[in-house]
């Protein structure tokens, strides 16, 4: 019995150039959310903004972290730039493509690392990045050379390649998920909290690999974190996103010096009024309805 061929993917959209890699205009996004009263009952759905207007340009090549508690907005960023959301209101663009006119175009741009990355579980670390590879039109042959190097790279034990995606950590798994999004050399590289979960060894070599990767694949890469130490030894410039408005977005030094603060932490509180660490009102993880 003959295999099925493999369906040849169109090619890849171009990142125009002379357009910004990102351009966002007053994005705005809102969820239907229940609140629950004294007396454990839920109160009527109301409309609750999770961006307020956001704005922001990102140049080829640049690395932009955006710092922001649980329900700042963060996530809800990444979704609507990697067309997972739609959006109620502003504009996006990458590369000059409108996120969402033209999803399938951008797409294939963008790569997104979050810390809800999905697998087949059933399958293995390399059987999923294969797959992965396949479905971007790789070669076997690149498949079987790129796949041990970008596994090593990222720190994931080559003895735990064969098994199964739920029988690993989730520190494991995450190393998994940047490993694919890698593999393909995406243009825009979209991270949402990509650290997290890893041990301090592990955490390195990812940012030393998320360095790399800037360098050596010219990579525009849109960083949200709520690690200060990562965002400032990233980052060319760092955001700080609050209730859903972005407050400020520049370098670190100028960041530390509007505020007249010594470190970024310090800069967060005086912009915010709250610790980076402190527990926000996390949207995603309290049953949102779009």
């Amino acid at each position: 019995m003959l295999e099925p061929a493999l369906v040849t993917r169109p090619a890849a959209p171009r990142a125009l150039d002379g357009v910004p890699a990102v351009e966002v205009v007053d994005l705005r996004k809102e969820f239907l959310r229940r609140d629950k009263k004294r007396d454990g009952r839920f109160a009527r759905r109301r409309r609750h903004a999770a961006l307020k207007g956001v704005s922001l340009t990102m140049q080829r090549g640049e690395t932009v972290a955006i710092l922001g508690q649980n329900g700042s907005g963060k996530s809800t960023l990444v979704r609507l730039l990697s067309t997972l959301l739609l959006h109620d209101g502003g504009s996006a663009t990458i590369f000059g493509h409108d996120v969402f006119v033209e999803a399938g175009a951008v797409r294939r741009l963008v790569n997104r690392v979050s810390v809800e990355a999905s697998f087949f579980k059933k399958m293995s670390a390399v059987e999923n990045l294969g797959y992965a590879a396949r479905f971007y039109g790789m070669s076997p042959k690149e498949t079987r050379r790129l796949i041990p190097q970008i596994l090593d790279r990222v720190g994931f034990p080559a003895e735990r390649s064969g098994d199964a995606m739920e029988g690993l950590s989730r520190g494991m798994q995450q190393k998994v998920a940047l490993a694919r999004a890698l593999l393909t050399s995406p243009v825009l590289l979209l991270l949402d909290e990509p650290t997290t979960g890893l041990d301090p060894r592990s955490k390195k070599e990812v940012q030393e690999f998320i360095r790399e990767i800037r360098t050596t694949h010219d990579s525009t890469i849109l960083l949200c974190t709520h690690d200060l130490d990562e965002a400032e030894s990233l980052a060319d410039r760092v955001g700080i996103l609050h209730a859903g408005a972005l407050l400020v977005l520049d370098e670190p030094a100028e960041l530390k010096w509007r505020y007249d603060a010594p470190t970024l932490e310090a800069a967060f509180f005086a912009a915010t009024g709250k610790q980076l660490e402190d527990e926000g009102d996390d949207d995603e993880d309290r049953g949102v309805f779009a």
